[in-house]
């Protein structure tokens, strides 16, 4: 018994954070090349019998399905992550992850299967929501549970940096075949970015094969702490954390999906900029929020995480008008600043702090659970369709005006909802989560 803890708690929390980022990287490369593709590729390959912008409504709507499995994949990830532990678990994630990827690279369009060119790639990103709705939480867990007391906000910040990481890996790879001549683009270009993932892949499993189970788990499976029925417990438990952290990400994760793909359209098609201009404005945010997490992170460990994250929600409301504005001006600085401030500079401070408040809520027998469950409820209900949203929003008024108040709404429940979780503030906050015992 004493042995199993002992080995968990030499990992090197450094190795195991790292081990998380990059394969939380790799995995959300794969679900954000499908955010681009669904952009700027899918309307015409796989919906080119309807008009533009309803070819554009339904890619947008694939993009979306894939967060309707998210749900069913926290939960059964979850489960069986807070039963067997947490490793084994995010191997099985990034497998299937990338097993749909390459496959969505290798499927025909609709020209040579008709219909069930778009079933079919729907299918696979229902499968592929499924694998990342168990990413999130076994990633988050594995880095924050091995982290020293005192310092799980820096830690816990590297998983969730894979998400900007692996949204300027997927942004590299089409500006690599951007430049291609429309033909080939449209023929086997955008293919490439989905078949790297296999690669990408391999490299990923290396590094989480090397990693120790979390000390954490190892702890409650000692001390005979596992439930039978983890879904169960964390909702007679946790029922108000779970809703209130759907509600704090939400603005987050509708933030992050409008940046990465509506506004990759909106730029192509409203304000008349070259689809690599547009990609290159969301590669320089990203790369800034890749720099900005883990500082914010650590931030969190003094000042408090609740803190870190309500400066993050208001920001976000902040600089929503200004970005419009922006972009409005049809320039490339002004697109590449406008995403920069949503993405790279007003997000950090609530992303970096995301894996580290969100499952430190709750108790260690349901926090792959809880975590992933709250997560993957804020992923429907917010990102799924929020570019489709903003589609419609878009066509119905006719101004960006719209677009920009839904973001508000989402960002004002979002500060409410972070208002409302358990916990102190500032450094009162920080103190407590330095000298509390359940790790």
């Amino acid at each position: 018994m004493s042995h199993t803890i002992t080995d968990s708690k030499k990992a090197s929390p450094f190795k195991v954070a790292m081990a998380s980022f990059i394969g939380t990287t790799i995995e959300y490369y794969d679900f954000f090349i499908y955010g681009t593709a669904a952009a700027l590729v899918f309307p015409r390959l796989f919906f080119p019998e309807a008009t533009p912008l309803m070819g554009t409504l339904l890619s947008f709507a694939t993009f979306g399905v894939g967060f309707l499995a998210r749900p069913l994949g926290g939960v059964v990830f979850g489960h069986f992550g807070d039963r067997i532990g947490r490793k084994k678990m995010l191997v099985i994630s990034l497998v299937g992850m990338g097993l749909a990827t390459m496959l969505m690279g290798l499927l025909p369009g609709y020209a040579q299967i008709g219909i069930a060119a778009p079933i079919l790639l729907t299918v696979l990103r229902l499968f592929q929501g499924f694998m990342v709705g168990g990413e999130w939480g076994g990633a988050t867990l594995m880095a924050v549970e091995h982290a020293p007391r005192g310092k799980r906000g820096f830690y816990g910040a590297f998983p969730q940096t894979g998400a900007p990481a692996g949204t300027a890996l997927a942004t590299v790879a089409f500006l690599a075949v951007a430049a291609l001549p429309d033909a080939a683009f449209f023929s086997w270009g955008w293919r490439i970015p989905f078949l790297v993932s296999a690669a990408l892949v391999v490299v990923g499993l290396i590094i989480r094969m090397s990693v120790d189970e979390s000390p954490a788990f190892a702890a409650a499976r000692s001390q005979q702490e596992i439930v039978k029925v983890p879904l169960k417990e964390a909702f007679r438990r946790h029922p108000k954390e779970i809703f209130l952290i759907a509600g704090t990400y939400l603005s987050q994760g509708v933030y992050a999906y409008i940046t990465m793909s509506y506004l990759v359209n909106y730029a192509a098609n409203v304000v008349d900029l070259d689809k690599s201009t547009a990609l290159l404005g969301v590669f320089a945010a990203a790369v800034i929020a890749v720099i900005l997490y883990p500082i914010f992170g650590a931030l969190s460990d003094t000042y408090g995480r609740k803190t870190m994250y309500l400066i993050g929600a208001v920001a976000m409301g902040v600089v929503t008008w200004p970005a419009f504005m922006l972009i409005n001006t049809g320039t490339a600085w002004g697109f590449a600043l406008a995403v920069i401030l949503l993405f790279g500079i007003a997000m950090p401070p609530a992303a970096g702090v995301t894996g580290s408040l969100f499952s430190m809520v709750f108790s260690r027998e349901v926090r792959y659970t809880g975590a992933s469950v709250g997560y993957t409820i804020s992923q429907i209900v917010g990102p799924a369709f929020a570019p489709t949203i903003a589609t419609a929003l878009f066509a119905t008024y006719g101004s960006s005006d719209a677009v920009a108040v839904y973001m508000l709404v989402v960002s004002a429940i979002s500060i409410i909802s972070v208002s409302l979780l358990p916990g102190g503030w500032g450094r009162k906050e920080a103190q407590y989560n330095l000298t509390t015992q359940d790790a």
